[in-house]
């Protein structure tokens, strides 16, 4: 970013985070860190399991992300990529027990993920193009479809609700 340090007493970033790709995703954060003076403000998925909603982008063969999220947070990824703040507040919005397992996951990749996020706005994170509806899957394809939506149903048996989004305000430590 073209600011000065501490060129903001406050810095506001909500649904971005998720969508930057891995390995810019630190600089990203340092960035912000460098141009707030006092506090930020980060609001994000809470520990989204970005298997469920993948997509396959019929164009490249690629598999995509849900909304194109490519990053699962909590408060301890928050604090690693803040390191020169401290967490002030944190509040939760909406409630989810959204998970799957890898079994599942793998399957639906095998199935052509049938059921992702086609809808989305967001096109495909590898080639650019929109996201194509999924065509008919042969036999072998439905099969895994019901194998992988009875093992996620299994998975959820044992899980609890959590927070689906995390809002986390973020103080900046003296001399940083």
């Amino acid at each position: 970013m073209t600011f000065a340090d501490n060129s903001f007493d406050f810095v506001f970033c909500a649904e971005v985070l998720e969508h930057i790709p891995p390995s810019i995703l630190s600089q990203v954060c340092q960035e912000l860190e460098r141009v707030a003076s006092q506090s930020i403000l980060i609001g994000v998925p809470y520990k989204q399991d970005i298997r469920i909603g993948s997509t396959t982008c019929y164009t490249c063969g690629k598999k995509n992300p849900p909304w194109g999220h490519f990053n699962s947070f909590d408060e301890l990824r928050i604090a690693e990529l803040f390191k020169g703040c401290k967490i002030e507040t944190l509040s939760f919005v909406g409630s989810t027990s959204d998970q799957t397992n890898l079994l599942s996951a793998t399957l639906m990749d095998y199935a052509g993920n049938p059921y992702g996020t086609y809808h989305q706005e967001e096109p495909c994170v590898h080639c650019g193009n929109p996201l194509l509806p999924p065509p008919e899957r042969n036999l072998s394809q439905r099969v895994a479809t019901k194998l992988a939506l009875y093992t996620r149903q299994f998975t959820q048996l044992f899980t609890r609700p959590r927070g689906n989004w995390m809002h986390i305000v973020l103080r900046k430590i003296e001399g940083s």
